[in-house]
């Protein structure tokens, strides 16, 4: 249990749509001072149904979708491309919040992946550049020669955006809000999206 005073989670006092909500909370973890208020459980699906997790950095909004980078060629990346849904999961454990999101998933455009690509230190570019994310590797040694020959191949030179890397986002289909409460009894309330815009619901603990 956190020593935060957890508050109730009421219809009443969270925003018409769930992205303004999301910003919300997202501005009250940071405030909290977790170690990395950005990370988020990305669910996949490959062709034969089989899920897939794993931890990614949320990189902002862009046109009300949820954006993170990646190599297109790694596994999320061809799960993604296979079959383009996804859900995220953010946890802030210190007060005591999680975020669900479901959704469909595109690509962001590349002017945007190129932008992000280059505000990141030079180092991730030349690792970004070098890695076949989720390739075989024989060796760790290898990869570091690569990483040498990467930064030789590029020096005094801006580091291009690799063809094979660039973002996704994930547009909402429904969001949930889940703030803890004492004896497991928590509250959850749940956007939808529907014709006539975002239905609020809320869900037994």
């Amino acid at each position: 249990m956190s020593d935060l005073t957890i508050k109730p989670l009421n219809e009443a006092d969270v925003a018409q749509d769930p992205i303004t909500q999301f910003q919300r909370w997202l501005s009250e973890a940071h405030n909290a001072k977790l170690a990395e208020p950005t990370a988020m459980a990305l669910g996949t699906v490959d062709r034969e149904g089989r899920p897939s997790v794993r931890m990614v950095l949320f990189k902002g909004l862009h046109q009300g979708g949820f954006c993170f980078y990646t190599n297109y060629a790694s596994r999320k990346g061809e799960e993604l491309t296979a079959n383009p849904r996804a859900a995220l999961t953010f946890w802030w454990d210190i007060l005591e919040r999680q975020v669900r999101i479901e959704g469909r998933v595109e690509r962001v455009p590349q002017e945007l992946s190129d932008r992000y690509f280059h505000s990141r230190p030079r180092g991730s570019q030349i690792g970004a550049y070098t890695s076949r994310q989720s390739a075989l590797l024989p060796s760790r040694a290898e990869l570091d020669a690569r990483l040498v020959a990467t930064e030789k191949k590029f020096a005094g030179a801006e580091v291009p955006l690799p063809e094979w890397w660039g973002g996704f986002r994930v547009i909402p289909e429904s969001v949930e809000f889940w703030q803890g409460r004492q004896n497991r009894v928590h509250d959850r309330l749940l956007y939808r999206q529907t014709a006539a815009g975002w239905m609020l619901e809320r869900l037994q603990p």
